[in-house]
């Protein structure tokens, strides 16, 4: 699964460290999501788009869908 995060928190220059805080994870889990290793649960998901005030899918793109 592809996702936005790491230009998301580029653009709002927010931390690995800081979004894991806010969202309530480790910055280890932020980091293998950004680099395609982990993929979020959906209640994760929603935190990470609430937190960037954008819907799911315009941060998380499923490769198999095309």
């Amino acid at each position: 699964m592809k996702n936005r995060i790491k230009v998301l928190r580029a653009e709002q220059d927010m931390t690995q460290a800081q979004l894991a805080t806010a969202v309530e994870v480790s910055r280890q889990t932020i980091n293998a999501i950004e680099k395609g290793k982990f993929d979020p649960s959906l209640p994760l998901a929603f935190r990470i788009a609430r937190l960037f005030e954008l819907s799911i899918e315009d941060i998380f793109q499923d490769e198999e869908a095309g």
